[in-house]
């Protein structure tokens, strides 16, 4: 299934400055009886959105409408736990494209940039100045960059590297998955197999 192809994302920031946010709270496992990709940000951070009578709750940043965006600015060690998809496919059907922090779990990683999530990891001092910067102004507006492999605070011009797979890269620019890398091919493919025939 091919996704939106990732350029460059300008766009303010959901700030979530907890570390250690592990699968089960980001979708947790009673939510997991689905097949399909779709349906799941209705239940991103379930139990810290909702209390038991389904009502939001006022002081989850989600539910707070001072913030929005396309862009998902955690704390340190972002994505551990389970390794169930459905984490990051929570994240993508609620309408993020990216999210940034200074470390993440690598499992959580593959997952997102499988289904077209960008996981920018930076410094812990450059995702320090980013939380302070949504907290000055909560309109702030971050540019992320897939060619250039940077992220830049724009009110500000602070600007930082980050790493990504070749391959991955590769495939989130086009908008692929890896079947969609195969099938791109198809013909360099079968010129390779009908040159292997003579």
């Amino acid at each position: 299934m091919a996704y939106d192809k990732f350029t460059v994302l300008k766009s303010s920031a959901v700030p979530l400055p907890i570390e250690n946010v592990d699968t089960d709270q980001i979708i947790p496992a009673r939510f997991l009886k689905a097949t399909k990709r779709e349906g799941f940000g209705d239940n991103l951070f379930r139990d810290w959105r909702y209390n038991n009578d389904e009502s939001p709750k006022q002081d989850f940043i989600l539910n707070n409408p001072l913030y929005s965006g396309k862009i998902l600015v955690a704390g340190t060690n972002f994505g551990s736990g389970s390794s169930r998809e459905h984490a990051a496919w929570a994240i993508y059907d609620y309408g993020f494209r990216c999210v940034v922090s200074s470390f993440f779990a690598d499992i959580f990683k593959g997952n997102a940039l499988n289904i077209g999530i960008l996981p920018v990891q930076v410094s812990p001092a450059f995702l320090e100045k980013i939380f302070k910067a949504i907290e000055a102004d909560p309109k702030t507006e971050l540019e992320v960059s897939l060619p250039d492999q940077t992220i830049t605070i724009l009110a500000k011009g602070d600007r930082e590297s980050f790493k990504i797979n070749g391959y991955k890269k590769h495939n989130m620019l086009n908008g692929f998955d890896d079947i969609d890398y195969l099938q791109a091919m198809k013909n360099d493919i079968a010129s390779f197999a009908a040159e292997k025939e003579i």
